[in-house]
């Protein structure tokens, strides 16, 4: 069958697509920008489209033809997120009845009881997943709890959490089961469901075998982590605006996400019936082999997507920074450049390593500061690292930047995401000097908004002479040491 994934550079969405392809489907990915596919492993593969939920056009577009149409995408983290998943879900069900799509799927999430008032996050998956088993197209809704996976937003809370709280003053939610399912299972529970009988027009509840607290998830993942059982304490006035300011803090998840997430675990997410499996027969992973598979692909750099690969708002449609006449206005930058007495290719690893746990090679604290501030101010701050070591490639997330560009052994541009009056690149280079010496070519350029931007420029300005030269000074310095160390 041919199938469109939605949301094909998101968490869920970058899995599913190479395992469609597995099972013999072909896949049609859209994305608001071709380029942050482009890097993407299995996107050769695949037909790889533009186009927008919130324009019907270019939806109808994209699903000419199709035989099974992913709804995976949702606003979580930016303003009146319920607003613009109701529009998305509302345009996609009537494109889909246009162009007779034989199966819609939806991966929403547990549905609160009657009795409670749900939070904003499940109030609104609950409401897209009417949406679409109303469109006139079968329409097959699965409600997941947590999900356990390298990367996963759920499982980097409960990484970082355990990891780094020994002994910890918890929000009463912890007490609340869950049931939580292995990422792996919830893409095989995907995948099946695009062969469901034609008949079939409802919801399904998809859990793991394990139904635990959040407290007993945490002591479960330190046992599989090796390591020592936490101690936990629930405190009954942290209220879950609290709480998400807490896992803010502690996690690299943003409280813009922190804030529904924690939301959603106030309610108890547990499966009431299992009636998937009368359709996939395997046996879902216990929670303690799920964190152990999760573990293992983070130790070994091989995690496929992370939460963060996504992002939010306009930032697709932004200019490039190596074309900034756009603008007509003011534009700011900072130029640095040094010889290296190191093959290009040696600059370059140093390059393309930068951020993450490889630092960015200038006033640590300078860098940590600014991050703690950007997450003070709501922002992602410099804690969402980097899915591999050694290699980026366009549209993922990196610290508080995001890669727009990268040109193997040439160029690495990166826009930044956090929370500043204006829009910011930086661009680092490497091109080839004389006798195997090779040049490094480091631009910073800021576009102000308004008065503010043109203060926060000036505000800064003092400190580049220290971050920025001492930057480039140390990365060169990193290139001429990496053949020594050979």
């Amino acid at each position: 069958m041919r199938c469109l994934v939605t949301g094909a550079t998101g968490y869920i969405g970058g899995r599913l697509a190479p395992r469609l392809m597995a099972a013999g489907h072909d896949v049609r990915a859209l994305s608001r920008s071709a380029a942050r596919l482009r890097d993407v492993p299995w996107a050769p593969r695949a037909e790889v489209v533009e186009g927008d939920l919130a324009d019907p056009v270019s939806l109808g577009a994209a699903l000419e033809g199709v035989d099974v149409a992913y709804f995976l995408v949702h606003s979580l983290g930016q303003r009146d997120f319920e607003r613009r998943d109701r529009q998305a879900a509302q345009n996609f069900a009537r494109a889909a009845y246009q162009k007779k799509v034989r199966r819609i799927v939806y991966l929403g999430g547990p549905e609160p009881p009657a009795s409670e008032k749900p939070s904003a996050h499940l109030r609104s998956r609950a409401e897209v997943g009417r949406i679409l088993l109303a469109s006139g197209v079968p329409t097959a809704v699965l409600r997941a709890p947590v999900i356990i996976g390298s990367g996963s937003a759920s499982f980097e809370m409960l990484r970082y959490l355990t990891e780094r709280l020994p002994v910890m003053v918890t929000p009463r939610w912890v007490r609340n089961r869950i049931q939580p399912i292995a990422v792996r299972d919830v893409l095989r529970y995907l995948v099946a469901a695009a062969e469901l009988p034609s008949e079939v027009n409802r919801g399904f509840d998809i859990g793991g075998p394990d139904v635990l607290t959040y407290a007993e998830m945490m002591q479960r993942y330190a046992r599989v982590a090796g390591l020592r059982r936490r101690v936990i304490v629930p405190l009954r006035p942290l209220s879950p605006w609290l709480s998400a300011h807490w896992v803010g803090g502690i996690t690299p998840v943003p409280n813009a996400i922190a804030r529904p997430l924690v939301g959603s675990l106030i309610h108890e997410a547990v499966a009431h019936e299992h009636d998937i499996d009368s359709y996939e027969k395997e046996p879902p992973l216990g929670f303690d082999e799920a964190v152990r598979l999760a573990l293992g692909k983070i130790r070994d750099a091989e995690v496929e997507t992370r939460w963060s690969n996504a992002s939010g708002g306009d930032a697709d449609a932004e200019p490039l920074a190596s074309d900034p006449d756009w603008s007509g206005g003011t534009i700011y930058t900072d130029v640095r450049c040094r010889e290296v007495h190191a093959p290009v290719d040696a600059l370059w690893r140093i390059i393309e390593g930068v951020g993450g746990d490889n630092g960015w090679y200038s006033f640590p604290l300078a860098w940590s500061v600014r991050g703690w501030l950007d997450r003070l101010v709501g922002g992602v701050g410099l804690r969402r690292g980097r899915r591999d070591r050694h290699r980026l490639y366009v549209g993922e997330a990196l610290d508080w930047w995001r890669v727009e560009e990268i040109k193997p052994g040439e160029l690495l541009r990166l826009r930044a995401e956090m929370k500043v009056p204006g829009r910011a690149w930086l661009e680092m280079s490497a091109t080839p000097g004389p006798d195997g010496t090779s040049v490094y070519r480091q631009r910073a350029l800021f576009v102000p908004r308004g008065l503010a931007g043109h203060a926060y420029w000036a505000s800064v300005v003092p400190f580049h002479g220290i971050v920025f030269s001492g930057m480039a000074r140390n990365i060169a310095r990193g290139a001429e040491a990496t053949p020594r160390r050979g």
